[in-house]
């Protein structure tokens, strides 16, 4: 009888110890789930901000190429090209006559210009 209560006690020691043991792996396992999903959950949001990012950029090339494809029909044009060969290169139709507008001239720098002295001298005359 005390064979079959120190059997009992070390089957129920055993079935304790494996309780245990699954117990810990169980706890360990579920830990390594809670974590791996924090960090997808935190790689899906970096991904989401790098998409919205990339849209943005997306809709922003779509409107310059609209823009540039303008341009290229606008470019196409002979009145565009006739326009750009006059102000770049002024060139003219046989017959017409190119007109240059000057600047004006500066007074400022077509006065004389008076020394040091001389203005000293302009202020202390009193006659």
């Amino acid at each position: 009888m005390i064979a079959k209560n120190k059997k009992k006690q070390n089957e129920s020691k055993q079935a304790i110890f494996f309780s245990a043991l699954l117990g810990i792996m169980l706890f360990m396992v579920v830990g390594y789930l809670v974590v791996s999903n924090l960090k997808i959950n935190a790689r899906r949001t970096e991904l989401n901000s790098q998409l919205i990012k990339l849209k943005v950029e997306l809709n922003a090339l779509e409107v310059k190429k609209v823009q540039l494809q303008a341009q290229v029909s606008e470019a196409a044009d002979d009145e565009y090209l006739e326009k750009e060969a006059r102000d770049t290169f002024n060139l003219k139709k046989p017959g017409e006559e190119v007109v240059i507008i000057l600047p004006a001239e500066n007074n400022e720098s077509s006065q004389k210009k008076e020394s040091f002295f001389q203005k000293i001298i302009d202020k202390i005359k009193f006659w």
